[in-house]
């Protein structure tokens, strides 16, 4: 009986530490952008998507970017294409369901966008107890910066029509 319980009372201690998120926050002097998809028709990027993603190119001239990174899904990375060429950078794969974990450790000290959809944007300001409504919206462009102390600011910008 003794065993039955240990065996028990472990696997909801284990089950319990896998549904809690680890403490996720970016690392000092750390920024991470995050942007929607552009406009879609169905799969693929509709006209004014296209034009959105050569927006978001010129929505972050003058900006250092270290990395960029969005699920393996078609509009995603369409997305990122533009930015992609301009940039010289490669489009990095990070799951599109935890993509939190991957953008703060290979963000940490450096500048990465995220390319990413409504779920896993929503997810990653959960993850960073992030209190500002997450950048849900075709256009938005939100800057999570932490700086030497390790505190957060976020920055709302838009980009394209």
């Amino acid at each position: 009986m003794l065993r039955r319980t240990f065996l028990l009372t472990g696997s909801a201690w284990l089950s319990a530490c896998a549904a809690v998120p680890h403490d996720l926050s970016l690392a000092p002097n750390s920024t991470l952008i995050v942007v929607r998809h552009a406009d879609r028709d169905g799969e693929n990027l509709s006209a004014a998507g296209i034009e959105r993603s050569k927006a978001l190119v010129k929505a972050l001239d003058g900006m250092p970017l270290d990395a960029i990174f969005s699920p393996g899904i078609k509009r995603n990375m369409d997305t990122a294409a533009p930015l992609v060429a301009a940039r010289g950078l490669p489009n990095q794969r990070l799951p599109q369901e935890a993509p939190t974990t991957g953008l703060v450790t290979q963000g940490a000290g450096k500048t990465v966008i995220w390319v990413g959809n409504k779920g896993n944007i929503a997810t990653i300001w959960e993850d960073l107890r992030l209190s500002d409504p997450a950048p849900l919206e075709y256009g938005d462009l939100f800057i999570v910066r932490s700086d030497a102390f390790g505190a957060v600011t976020v920055e709302q910008r838009h980009f394209g029509a």
